[in-house]
């Protein structure tokens, strides 16, 4: 979501309007500028203060506006504060601990206030590149959770998975922060380390040491088989997602394409632009994209314009790791278009989110809307189900292997029954899958080291561990089971060819 509200890191890029500062401002006060936060919240108007300085202690009396006086509490917690605490107070903590527990008493997982600091870690998320591991991420029940990695990141490459649970950070436990903090802990410069405890279902908890890495800014990846299916990965929705898939199209139809299959899997989402701009590719004129929905209003409908289309057989593939803009445009395609949707229930994000910032470099989101399909379905905490489900096969969620750890015969770790299944799945024979390191695990570790010129050790460590992990990762490219179904529906014959 990545990082990645798209990322650990991008923090919820999920449907954004974006309200920029007035060119202008007036200086004033710390607490003045609590009473400006909130009132533009609210968007109301009118506010008198008076500041009255008694003495070295400049202590600060703020009279609350008649008509605010629902905040007289407020007003009279930060004078007691202020005045009787045994030590001076930092008075823009105050005021971020005051606006903070204002988003987090809504309970809503997408609404968050951020410092300058973590406004600007949330800003270069929606840049044409940043820095970090690349994977989205949630906060979920007071824990933060994965909500998909990025393509060709490392949080992909060292195998994070969605609903994975972020229980520390560099042993810094996470628990209890809003997604934004953890934000913070999680990036870095490229190069720079950082390790995660993760909980992955009911298994044991485990650290994942990766490599922070300059995170691709490349949102469409496109490729096309020899019977003119081309299959499109859309990593997350941005600006430029629709120029890039539409580049692709146009490079594809001049090869041959006869059919489609758009995959948004663990694709948590972005901009609802980029959502609709790429539904209008395959939807009719004129039939419903989405609705939208904002309080106290009825649903306003997107309609389809008349830009040309691309009118061939079409599948959309989804997972639990496909959110937002991700789920309006399979909704999309599924209810507008006739596309057959593959793969799992998707995650379920049916509201839109604002960004306002403020003059100070801080930013304020918080969920405005929601939005429906074409046939008026509120998806939220629910998914979309596929027409056709297909599980991934079980060696797509074994769990990491740490490559600093080192393990050989006699040994009996849980990582070695990991190690043991992939490589019965490449094709070794380790004899029992089980915790133990017995001859049988060195005979077929071996086989595997000297097949793929590693050094013929039989232990399980560094490079023969990311050996094994890359080379269960490209099965599964290779030979996705999803993939392999949502093609097979498209029911493209190939061509017949005679001899003359």
């Amino acid at each position: 979501m990545d990082e990645q509200k798209r990322d650990e890191d991008q923090n919820g890029l999920n449907e954004e309007q974006i309200t920029k500062p007035a060119g202008k401002y007036l200086r004033m006060k710390p607490f003045a500028f609590i009473m400006v936060i909130f009132l533009t919240i609210l968007c109301t108007a009118g506010l008198t203060i008076f500041a009255l300085t008694f003495g070295e202690n400049k202590v600060v009396e703020v009279k609350e506006p008649v008509e605010r006086a629902e905040f007289k509490k407020l007003y009279d917690a930060y004078d007691a504060l202020q005045q009787k605490y045994y030590e001076d107070i930092n008075e823009e903590e105050v005021v971020y601990g005051a606006i903070n527990g204002m988003f987090d008493v809504l309970g809503d997982p997408y609404s968050d206030y951020m410092n300058k600091d973590e406004a600007s870690s949330f800003n270069e998320s929606l840049s044409s590149s940043f820095q970090g591991i690349g994977a989205e991420i949630q906060e979920r029940n007071g824990y933060i959770m994965i909500v998909s990695p990025i393509k060709n990141t490392p949080a992909e490459k060292a195998g994070l998975q969605p609903k994975d649970m972020v229980l520390a950070v560099d042993g810094k436990s996470v628990k209890g922060m809003s997604s934004t903090e953890a934000v913070l802990l999680i990036r870095g410069e490229k190069g720079s380390e950082v390790t995660l405890t993760i909980q992955r279902g009911d298994a044991e908890s485990f650290d994942m040491t990766i490599v922070r890495d300059d995170i691709p800014v490349e949102t469409v990846y496109g490729d096309i088989d020899e019977e003119g299916i081309a299959h499109f990965q859309i990593t997350s929705f941005s600006e430029n997602t629709a120029v890039e898939l539409e580049k692709l199209l146009i490079e594809y139809e001049k090869q041959g394409m006869k059919g489609i299959v758009l995959d948004v899997r663990q694709n948590p989402g972005g901009y609802l632009k980029a959502a609709i701009d790429i539904s209008n590719l395959f939807v009719e004129e004129g039939k419903t994209i989405v609705q939208i929905q904002e309080r106290d209003a009825a649903p306003q409908i997107v309609t389809a314009d008349n830009r040309s289309k691309y009118n061939l057989p079409i599948t959309v593939l989804i997972d639990e790791g496909s959110a937002s803009a991700s789920e309006i445009l399979a909704g999309a395609l599924k209810e507008s278009a006739g596309a057959q949707i593959v793969g799992l229930n998707s995650f379920g994000k049916g509201t839109m989110q604002e960004i306002i910032y403020m003059e100070d470099g801080a930013n304020l989101k918080f969920t405005t809307g929601k939005w429906l399909t074409p046939d008026g379905n509120w998806v939220n905490e629910k998914g979309i189900a596929p027409d056709v489900k297909v599980d991934y096969p079980d060696y797509a969620s074994l769990p990491y292997i740490d490559p600093s750890q080192q393990y050989e015969k006699e040994a009996n770790h849980a990582s070695i029954k990991t190690a043991e299944r992939i490589l019965e799945v490449l094709g070794y024979e380790p004899g029992k899958v089980d915790t133990q390191f017995d001859g049988a695990t060195e005979a077929a570790l071996k086989a595997y080291q000297q097949d793929n010129e590693l050094e013929v050790t039989g232990i399980l460590t560094g490079d023969t561990t990311y050996a094994l992990m890359d080379a269960i990762s490209e099965k599964l490219k290779t030979e996705d089971p999803q993939i392999l179904k949502a093609k097979e529906l498209l029911d493209i014959k190939p061509e017949e060819t005679t001899n003359e």
